[in-house]
């Protein structure tokens, strides 16, 4: 039977609550309709969350929490920016479409990174901005099921590579697999 180690495709359910011991709310939830589906070690999880899944296998339950520091860290109020209304304007109109409190608007900053601010409040000349993860300093309460594990496909490991080659070339058969892409 294969066990949860780099390299394998899991598939899971869980329930993950954030909160108070006795006032945790849930938060998410990984059915076994719709289970979280991912590659071990493949940076696509949080590191601590697979050092718990790490050696279990099919059948097996879990029930762990993750400090915040270990998840999407403490609460910074540094990440809470006042941004020109300008920034937000589309042909010369601020985007209300958009840009309310409660929603989420994909941006990027100077360096060209992608991040996204949940917007706060809405002001005569500026737009109040959280760039805080929407879980930083929630410790989270993760309780689950492995479903399967087995070894990840070639698509899996590469999925920039599935259906052909991301690498340049003009065809879907870039020689050996996914070895030319970069």
């Amino acid at each position: 039977m294969e066990i949860v180690k780099p390299g394998q495709f899991v598939e899971a359910t869980y329930d993950l609550y954030v909160g108070e011991d006795k006032e945790q709310e849930l938060m998410e939830k990984a059915t076994s309709e719709n289970p979280l589906k991912f590659v071990f070690g493949a940076d696509q999880m949080l590191p601590a969350f697979e050092a718990k899944l790490k050696g279990l296998k099919a059948g097996d339950e879990f029930d762990f929490v993750l400090p915040s520091d270990e998840a999407y860290g403490e609460y910074n109020k540094e990440h809470v920016l006042e941004l020109g209304k300008e920034i937000f304007e589309v042909d010369g109109k601020f985007d209300n479409e958009m840009i309310f409190p409660g929603n989420t608007v994909p941006m990027m900053d100077s360096n060209g990174n992608r991040l996204n601010g949940s917007v706060l409040e809405v002001k005569d000349d500026v737009v109040i901005m959280d760039f805080n993860h929407p879980l930083a300093g929630e410790d989270l309460h993760f309780v689950g099921k492995i479903l399967a594990v087995r070894e990840a496909t070639p698509e899996e490991l590469h999925p920039s590579c599935g259906g052909g080659c991301s690498c340049g070339c003009d065809s879907d058969d870039c020689g050996s697999g996914c070895d030319g892409c970069h």
